[in-house]
């Protein structure tokens, strides 16, 4: 009985380690994907604490095309795009782009091991209050808009995307 227990804890385990990378697979590799849809309308003027306890807003990535997500820790679709947005964001920050992903609800140290679990590198805020749900006007998770450099919001989605997509709509506004 003990033998069993041990067995499947050991499966559980690697069932969890595994499954981020696998959920990533899954979307590169023509799994579901959102479509973004064109929008033009000037980014709200959202302020958030970072990851560090300071304050930052949307307007400090002025100049810079801003992806931000909307997600929660507890979100499968959002656990399922955070490899392919992470490596989409270590593919084009040094051609001014920045991913602003923005968590839901959870607490600082649930956030903050999902950020390590996933190996995060780009600007995660915590948002406790639903500010950013908010000022964009959508409720759902995830939920992604790019804003321009100049600061006009130019595509908007809901639901996980994959890299093919990301490619498609939002590689071109980087390259402008």
């Amino acid at each position: 009985m003990a033998l069993s227990a041990v067995g499947l804890f050991l499966v559980g385990t690697a069932i969890v380690l595994w499954l981020p990378e696998a959920q990533g697979q899954a979307l590169d590799q023509g799994g579901f994907s959102a479509i973004p849809v064109d929008v033009a309308y000037p980014a709200p003027e959202l302020a958030l604490t970072n990851m560090d306890g300071n304050g930052t807003s949307l307007v400090d990535y002025r100049g810079q095309v801003v992806l931000v997500n909307n997600w929660a820790t507890w979100c499968p679709p959002c656990k399922a795009e955070m490899p392919t947005l992470q490596a989409f964001y270590e593919s084009y920050a040094d051609e001014g782009f920045v991913i602003v992903a923005i968590e839901s609800g959870s607490p600082a140290n649930e956030v903050a091991a999902f950020v390590r679990q996933y190996g995060l590198t780009f600007p995660v805020w915590l948002d406790a209050k639903g500010d950013a749900l908010q000022a964009f006007q959508n409720f759902n998770l995830p939920s992604s808009y790019v804003i321009d450099r100049d600061g006009t919001v130019r595509l908007s989605w809901t639901g996980a995307v994959s890299r093919t997509v990301l490619e498609e709509y939002v590689a071109p506004l980087i390259e402008k």
